[in-house]
């Protein structure tokens, strides 16, 4: 399952880190990338440790937190310091599927990336191409999405970014590890609690609404890893 989230970040957010990004000091992508990928892999990432990586990741992650849709859709146990990247001059990335396992830099721990997230960064009029194409259950779906806007999808699913022909692209990337590893599982745990939410405003307290919630955390309960 894919979800879109709209506005993880407001345009002022967005512009001060794009206006911050024009003006740091990248390095090439392809060493991040494993050794199936680094031949398909061609853009520009910040350094994990780069300060300015760090700063801005610890906003998106405030933001995440804070964001109620994100909170339900991915359960998040762990999520890896967010990196960033820029397409530009053709730059793209042929399909792959991301590392099973990926290493926090920062703290040597190893974190399962159950779901991945793509934080568009620019305005898609201001670059052609760059889409992220992701294989699902119904075949290949195509992304461009405005700035702010996050994409959240399964750590599993085969993906690509068209190359980048005008303009460039900004982005952010990461992953998570979900307290429920089982896609599947966790998108049941996702449609419940969003039915439950509408319920909520519409019954209050009443015994149906409690009775759901019951079943939501039983569930829960079973699945959760932690």
């Amino acid at each position: 399952m894919m979800l879109v989230i709209s506005d993880v970040l407001n345009s002022d957010e967005v512009a001060h880190m794009r206006g911050q990004l024009e003006q740091a000091g990248w390095c090439d992508g392809r060493d991040t990338a494993g050794y199936a990928a680094v031949g398909q892999k061609s853009n520009l990432q910040l350094h994990a440790q780069d300060a300015l990586a760090i700063a801005l990741g610890q906003r998106i992650l405030q933001a995440l937190a804070e964001n109620p849709m994100f909170v339900s859709f991915a359960l998040p146990l762990r999520i890896l310091p967010p990196m960033f990247n820029c397409y530009r001059g053709g730059g793209a990335y042929g399909f792959h599927i991301d590392n099973a396992i990926r290493v926090n830099r920062g703290t040597g721990e190893r974190i399962r990336t159950d779901l991945s997230t793509t934080l568009f960064l620019s305005d898609p009029k201001g670059y052609d191409g760059g889409e992220l194409v992701i294989n699902g259950t119904y075949g290949a779906e195509s992304i461009k999405l405005p700035a702010g806007h996050a994409v959240v999808y399964p750590g599993s699913s085969l993906h690509a970014v068209r190359p980048v022909t005008r303009g460039q692209r900004f982005a952010s990337f990461f992953w998570t590890q979900s307290m429920v590893a089982d896609d599947a599982r966790r998108a049941i745990l996702y449609e419940l609690d969003t039915a439950i939410q509408h319920l909520a405003r519409r019954l209050g307290t009443e015994e149906e609404f409690n009775r759901l919630t019951g079943v939501y955390h039983n569930l829960l309960r079973q699945w959760a890893q932690v």
